[in-house]
């Protein structure tokens, strides 16, 4: 198994649903959230639903998910990351700074996007929203030869 970012593009049922589409639409993409992808198999990132930053098993449908792989170098990092920050709370608030820009970052709580591109190292993760965050990545991990890379 390789390491990789894992973007979602489904809609789950119910509240969680709407929440799906309006990021989605605010955010004028495809991805509601994000998830990196370990070897192991495990993944991590900050979920609402599971009130914060956590690892969890997750059987990814193809059908519902893009993937990105990414330098294994970064894996290690990204990991030790998730450990130091498992627990923490969600970010609803930080949320918001999308919409309503003077809204501020709590460095005690994390959004799935925000929380994946600091485990990856990528200055001022809480900027990041599914959609930038994995335009970044595509752009960062293409062949050298693009001019680009991490």
């Amino acid at each position: 198994m390789t390491f990789r970012a894992a973007f979602y593009r489904g809609t789950r049922p119910g509240v969680a649903g709407i929440y799906n589409r309006l990021v989605r639409w605010w955010t004028r993409s495809e991805y509601s959230h994000v998830e990196l992808v370990f070897s192991t198999g495990h993944s991590a990132s900050a979920s609402f639903e599971d009130k914060g930053v956590r690892f969890k098993v997750i059987d990814f449908d193809p059908a519902h998910w893009d993937f990105i792989d990414l330098p294994r170098h970064l894996e290690a990092r990204a990991f030790l990351w998730f450990e130091k920050h498992r627990g923490l709370k969600y970010d609803s608030l930080g949320n918001l700074h999308f919409i309503v820009s003077p809204v501020g970052h709590d460095k005690r709580r994390w959004f799935c996007s925000e929380a994946v591109a600091a485990a990856l190292g990528i200055p001022d993760p809480w900027r990041y929203t599914p959609a930038t965050l994995a335009s970044t990545l595509r752009a960062l991990t293409k062949p050298a030869s693009a001019g680009f890379s991490l």
